[in-house]
């Protein structure tokens, strides 16, 4: 596996410090525009304004990388370096005021996700992992990092399992109710903030029906670099399968299990 350049960290970092300063003073702003896509979800000004921001400064500092963003669209190849963005992953919380959303940033190589940071200003947290240099968290601007790592539960009776909506299951949702029943706990903590959460430790497991590139690239480093792995829901390693699974490694067979069968 190839190791990350600590260039390419401290740009990431410098990339979501750029989105953070455009989405966090249109968060619950009273002029915040919100419209739909074709596809009937929301975006809003805040969004755009930070891809474009973003965007800008990658091209400022690697002209020659592509970009995959949710807003401007873009594609990165199997072959050569480029960047994958959600300028705001929970853009629903964004524009209800809900204060669990982030941006995701991830830098691919030879689609091989080596970089990814998440950045979720209005919570004051940062967690980021680059392969070879660890997997980290913040509390806010100036914080120190920390590192972080996955847990050691090893028994689904054990654990602590989220989704984003297990609605979205659809014909598989028996599969992830059967899941639910063997764990311990389940709860629903959505989007970026679950694979997050299972990669600091906090919780087990973290299942996505319905994802995007850009939803899980950003994750992909920082789960591996704390110990953990993160799948599409057929145990395939790639963060553009469609859907996802997160754990701390240990119950990611058995969890696949349920949801394969």
């Amino acid at each position: 596996m190839t190791t990350a350049d600590p260039a390419d960290l401290a740009l990431a970092l410098r990339l979501a410090d750029a989105a953070d300063a455009v989405t966090l003073p249109r968060f619950r702003a009273a002029d915040l525009r919100v419209t739909r896509k074709p596809d009937r979800t929301p975006v809003t000004d805040a969004d755009t304004a930070a891809e474009q921001a973003m965007r800008a400064l990658i091209a400022a500092e690697r002209p020659a990388d592509a970009v995959l963003g949710e807003e401007g669209g873009g594609a990165v190849a199997e072959a050569g370096r480029g960047w994958v963005l959600d300028p705001v992953d929970g853009t629903k919380n964004f524009s209800r005021g809900v204060p669990v959303w982030a941006s995701l940033i991830a830098l691919t190589v030879d689609g091989e996700a080596l970089v990814g940071v998440v950045s979720a200003p209005a919570l004051g947290r940062r967690w980021w992992g680059a392969v070879g240099l660890g997997a980290w968290t913040c509390d806010g601007p100036g914080a120190p990092p920390r590192p972080i790592a996955v847990s050691r539960v090893a028994d689904l009776a054990d654990a602590y399992l989220s989704t984003t909506d297990q609605r979205v299951f659809g014909a598989a949702g028996e599969r992830y109710r059967d899941l639910a029943d063997a764990c311990w706990e389940t709860r629903a903590f959505g989007d970026f903030w679950q694979h997050c959460l299972v990669a600091e430790g906090v919780i087990d497991l973290a299942a996505e029906p319905a994802a995007n590139p850009w939803d899980l690239a950003a994750l992909v480093p920082l789960l591996a670099e704390a110990g953990g792995r993160l799948t599409d829901l057929t145990g395939a390693a790639t963060w553009a399968g469609g859907d996802g699974l997160s754990s701390n490694g240990t119950l990611h067979e058995v969890a696949l299990g349920y949801l394969t069968r």
